[in-house]
């Protein structure tokens, strides 16, 4: 997993802390696919570090076998040492003859089945009450005096009947979901956005089809991009149908099947699940299992199912990060509902090792094609693609990254002798289950050492030993970045060149700015483009500027704001510019970027620009604009911010000496403009003026 990725999260936890500590009920909303159960295990592990006086009772929906997920989750993560506070027990009305329903005390985290807690059910005719009683200050004042956190699971979902204990029992409430009820009261307190989750490469940039698209289109996509799944991701990808829950359905079903009855699809497998088993249909082995075996076997990644049909059954729970296209054909009216569906194909189907991917790869795995209502969140993704042929930017804008070595990369350093002397020095030895905890805290680099050294259970215990050792040799290494850190080279060693992607896209967060003249244009034909900030905004506004005033004195030998608009796309420019004049700049969207430098800040991480200059000398200008003016929206940490501006200064100044490019970090405070350039190897600081004129 991207220490990005790891970083999102853990920052959400420390957040869900802190407010938990201030509000009574408070709601977190992260997408489907970003990981919110092991959140919800990181969150609750380091309350109970804290305060070994609470317990926590997790409600979550019954159906897809959710419950008994999360449970597993927990369990997996106590037992691996993760996170050793957790003591998982999943409540069970499950009892033989007259024995009494009896839920047991000796735990901290209580993991129940929504359903479970019903009027009629077996926990509402006493069991509940007397476990609640127990654990707290019953009427008597002989309970344990635990305080009892409510989470929320799936929030979205109504909990009519635990409601009725909140005020009686639970001292604090945790929403949980990808789609909180706002109606209910359930405002964010802390949020992943998509954007973020995307950016970290946790979940999947959605593609939308046209309207008009029928079903065969979609089943022909995914015919084209079937193979290279296979081939560069190791998956067998899958296509999600989803039809009417009406009257329709039969008729949408009769439809699709004579689709896939064709000569062209006859090889694709399918299966139709339905609410009705005796209706559940396949044209694969899977056929021979019972129904309620069809879901499990079709998330394995390497499942032959190449398309499932389904009705209602497949929303929450049911986690296949195969799948990476759906179709919708159900007349919906819950929009919600198409934003829990679509995180079924939402997720990163490689997000363990997604670094190990090649770029092709990666960018493949983050793509998943829907058709379908686009909710409105009031944000919409814009697609974008280069001006031009889809090779003149590519040929006219050429760029080199940087990237870290491995430790093994040194060279003066062997693992195999280096871990063999610090085994001599061992005097004691270590639990198996402290050093696994220990390895899994590691990040990514250290981690995928271990796993290249240990071929035998020996030798992973040799490195396990000895895992602070090698970490501290790794980070001495790794931050002396003249040592580390090299231009990325190509397959045959050659220093690699590479630029702005054929297609991107980005999400619409206002802070707009009208641009025709760089290298990005809409598909939609506007020229009105988004940025994520203000001060973003305003620094695309400089650049265009510079563009502009640069080409027209290279017309007219005068600065004149008003001339000089200069096309790339082919179109007349100009008289008096020739092509060698132009000033190509664009935004470095994060979608299908490769632009990209790799620094150290307590794990590796990637530095993708904000925007990207070739000036009319060839020379290459990468600018990551930072503001530290606090919106009523966003929470700042100056510590953070400050160590990592002192990370990307470090990482910019070798870089801009390797690669012989220009770094710059423009910081705006209150409406100044503080800007830090690097080339050479050396820093200096411009005001907003003097780095307009240097490009005069």
């Amino acid at each position: 997993m991207l220490q990005e990725a790891i970083d999102l999260q853990q920052n959400a936890v420390a957040e869900l802390v802190r407010k938990v500590a201030l509000k009574d009920e408070i709601t977190f909303r992260a997408p489907t696919g970003s990981g919110k159960t092991r959140m919800m295990a990181d969150f609750m592990n380091r309350i109970l570090s804290a305060n070994s006086d609470v317990v926590f009772l997790v409600s979550t929906l019954s159906k897809g076998n959710l419950a008994e997920q999360n449970f597993n989750v927990f369990t997996d993560c106590a037992d691996a040492g993760i996170f050793t506070a957790l003591k998982p027990h999943l409540i069970s009305t499950d009892i033989s003859g007259e024995e009494r329903l009896f839920i047991p005390l000796d735990y901290n985290v209580y993991v129940l089945p929504r359903d479970l807690y019903k009027s009629g059910g077996r926990l509402m005719q006493g069991a509940m009450m007397d476990f609640l009683q127990q654990m707290t200050v019953n009427l008597f004042g002989s309970g344990r005096n635990k305080k009892f956190f409510l989470i929320k699971d799936e929030c979205h979902q109504a909990t009519n009947n635990l409601d009725t204990l909140s005020k009686d029992f639970f001292t604090k409430v945790i929403n949980f979901s990808a789609t909180p009820k706002l109606a209910r009261g359930q405002i964010p307190d802390v949020e992943i956005t998509d954007e973020a989750a995307m950016n970290a490469k946790l979940i999947k940039t959605v593609l939308w089809g046209a309207e008009e698209d029928s079903v065969e289109v979609a089943i022909q996509k995914f015919e084209e991009i079937r193979e290279n799944y296979v081939n560069m991701l190791g998956v067998n990808p899958c296509l999600i149908i989803q039809i009417s829950n009406k009257d329709k359905a039969e008729e949408e079903w009769t439809d699709i099947e004579k689709i896939l009855n064709k000569t062209e699809h006859q090889h694709l497998k399918w299966m139709s699940v339905v609410d009705k088993k005796d209706k559940c249909r396949t044209n694969d082995k899977v056929g021979k299992l019972s129904v309620d075996r069809w879901k499990d076997y079709a998330k394995e990644r390497t499942s032959t199912i190449d398309i499932i049909i389904f009705k209602m059954v497949i929303s929450e729970g049911w986690d296949i990060p195969r799948a990476c296209m759906l179709y919708q054909v159900r007349d919906t009216k819950s929009k919600q509902l198409d934003e829990q569906v679509m995180g079924r194909v939402r997720r990163n189907p490689r997000l363990v090792d997604f670094e190990k991917l090649s770029v092709e790869a990666q960018n493949l795995a983050m793509t998943a094609w829907v058709w379908g209502i686009e909710p409105d969140k009031g944000k919409k993704s814009r697609q974008v693609k280069l001006f031009g042929l889809p090779s003149d930017i590519p040929n006219a804008l050429k760029i080199k990254t940087t990237r870290l070595k491995e430790l093994t990369d040194r060279k003066d350093f062997d693992i195999e002798k280096f871990v063999e002397a610090q085994s001599k020095k061992q005097v004691t030895h270590t639990s198996i289950f402290t050093l696994y905890a220990k390895l899994q805290k590691s990040d990514n680099s250290i981690r995928d050492l271990c796993y290249d050294f240990a071929t035998t259970p020996q030798r992973w215990w040799q490195f396990s030993e000895n895992v602070d050792t090698i970490r501290k040799e790794y980070d001495n290494f790794i931050c002396n970045y003249a040592e580390s850190m090299e231009i990325v080279k190509d397959d045959n060693g050659v220093e690699k060149e590479i630029s702005f992607p054929i297609t991107s896209m980005y999400i619409d967060n206002a802070h707009y700015q009208n641009i025709s003249d760089w290298v990005w244009k809409r598909k939609d034909g506007s020229d009105k483009f988004s940025f994520d900030s203000e001060a973003e905004r305003e620094w695309a506004s400089i650049l265009q500027d510079v563009s502009r005033n640069h080409a027209a004195v290279q017309a007219t030998g005068k600065l004149n704001p008003n001339r000089g608009r200069i096309r790339t796309d082919g179109t007349d420019e100009p008289e008096r510019l020739s092509k060698d004049e132009k000033m190509l700049w664009g935004k470095n969207f994060l979608t299908n970027s490769e632009i990209r430098y790799e620094y150290y800040l307590n794990g590796q991480h990637f530095s993708y620009p904000d925007f990207v200059l070739k000036d009319n000398r060839n020379k290459i200008h990468l600018f990551e604009v930072k503001s530290v003016n606090v919106s009523n929206s966003a929470q700042f940490d100056s510590d953070e911010y400050k160590e990592k501006i002192l990370a990307l200064k470090e990482c910019y100044r070798f870089c801009s000496a390797i690669t012989g490019y220009s770094f710059y970090l423009p910081v705006l405070k209150d409406e100044v403009w503080q800007i830090s350039r690097f080339s050479d190897g050396h820093e200096e600081t411009l005001s907003k003026d003097a780095f307009v004129k240097s490009f005069g």
